[in-house]
């Protein structure tokens, strides 16, 4: 019998979250082999351990804070400081750490409301801009923001960018924001500061906010460190209608602290200020004197940067058996891999195919639904496949339809989890 109270539509209608359903099907492939524990390239969450300095630093800020006071939205002083701080060395930009940078938690609330204060459905801005493939939050907030969503397909024949003149004249003046995401996630792809300019500038020419969605700034394999829309001027002033966000999570290994930031244009800041405080979202004093501490340093994050490219080289083997292509770019801590076309031939992959638990388990990735978009098995049947032989990937799919035809793995297990997760690839390949 159904309650007797209402629910918000949109739950049903945007199903159960993606990555919540990697994790059942990991905890219902984990229970099949209780013996064998699973290689995890599946979800995005960094398990290298919190630097020392980070540690201490919040240690000692509990100690010191005898009194618990509720955080305020706009941070301690010290963090946007430290925040305006590094993005100076890094980008050789000046901001104003009261007017132009505000402290969130993590960056995935912030991705999430942002909507909220953006969207004007009675003034007709009323559209949302994401990106596709894409992390599903900026999707799921402009739907729970009451907009309307314009899908940007990001092509690999164009570097993974958007096209922005295929924007009609009609969207642009819909358009409340639009969404970016460099290095990407999943396809691991970067934007130059010239991309960032000329996407500034078009934004600008229609009234729309560009967000740009930062959290794997610090993190890449080969060539420079990449750029950031905050390059597209020197100084807060030039940052009009632009906003970056990034986070601690990533590049200093401090997902469950959940500390992260905005930057960019005042007035826009102004509007989160009078926004957050209704929503509560600020991390606690003693996780932001701790972040303080993460956003001084770069010996950690350098340290952490090589130690992916380490597991990079570990995994590769097992990615190379089983002809595992990298479609994407060269950042971030992901592979974006493109599927062998004729992989459900394979011996393994027949054989896996054939199991009743990958049907279960594909069953859970499809949120209960029979899999579609392409003739032949997709990429949830692919990473059912590879759970029935205990490694974890994401499908593609995962990523709206575009990711079709590919999976994504994150390199964050240990370096003795990557080559386990080599190993089996490649006892895979060789039936």
């Amino acid at each position: 019998m159904s309650a007797p109270y209402s629910r918000n539509p949109l739950l049903r209608r945007t199903g159960t979250y993606p990555f919540q359903r990697l994790t059942e099907a990991r905890n219902a492939a984990a229970r099949l082999h209780p013996e064998r524990p699973l290689v995890d390239l599946g979800a995005g969450e960094p398990r290298e351990p919190t630097p020392e300095l980070i540690r201490r630093a919040m240690i000692e800020a509990v100690g010191a804070e005898t009194v618990s006071a509720y955080p305020q939205s706009v941070g301690i002083p010290e963090l946007r400081t430290a925040v305006a701080t590094w993005i100076a060395g890094r980008y050789g930009v000046t901001l104003d750490p009261d007017r132009h940078v505000l402290p969130t938690l993590g960056s995935k609330e912030l991705v999430f409301t942002l909507a909220q204060v953006l969207v004007d459905v009675p003034g007709g801005r009323d559209l949302v801009g994401v990106p596709q493939p894409a992390y599903p939050v900026y999707e799921r907030g402009a739907r729970f923001a009451g907009a309307d969503v314009l899908e940007l397909p990001l092509r690999a024949d164009a570097g993974f960018l958007p096209d922005l003149e295929a924007i009609t004249s009609d969207q642009w003046s819909r358009l409340a924001l639009l969404w970016v995401n460099y290095p990407n996630n999943p396809t691991a792809a970067v934007a130059s500061r010239d991309w960032y300019r000329a996407a500034a500038d078009r934004c600008r020419e229609h009234g729309v906010v560009l967000a740009s969605d930062e959290a794997y700034s610090e993190l890449w394999f080969t060539g420079d460190a990449p750029d950031s829309a905050l390059q597209v001027g020197t100084d807060g002033d030039d940052l009009t209608g632009v906003l970056t966000v990034n986070t601690l999570s990533k590049r200093s290994s401090m997902p469950g602290y959940r500390s992260g930031f905005v930057a960019g244009d005042a007035d826009l800041i102004a509007a989160l200020k009078a926004f957050r405080p209704s929503v509560g979202v600020a991390p606690q004093r003693f996780v932001q004197h701790a972040a303080v501490a993460a956003w001084g340093d770069e010996a950690h994050v350098d340290a952490v940067r090589e130690r992916y490219r380490e597991k990079l080289a570990v995994l590769q083997p097992g990615l190379d058996a089983l002809g595992l292509q990298n479609a994407g770019g060269p950042a971030s801590f992901f592979r974006w891999l493109a599927l062998p076309e004729d992989w459900a031939s394979a011996p393994w992959a027949r054989e896996a195919l054939a199991a009743p638990p990958t049907a279960h388990l594909l069953e859970i990735l499809t949120d209960r639904k029979p899999p579609g978009g392409t003739a032949g098995p997709g990429s949830a049947a692919y990473a059912a496949a590879l759970l029935h032989a205990g490694v974890v990937a994401a499908p593609g799919a995962f990523f709206g339809p575009a990711g079709e035809g590919y999976v994504r793995v994150a390199l964050v297990p240990t370096m003795v989890d990557c080559a386990e997760a080599a190993r089996r690839l490649q006892a895979l390949a060789a039936r």
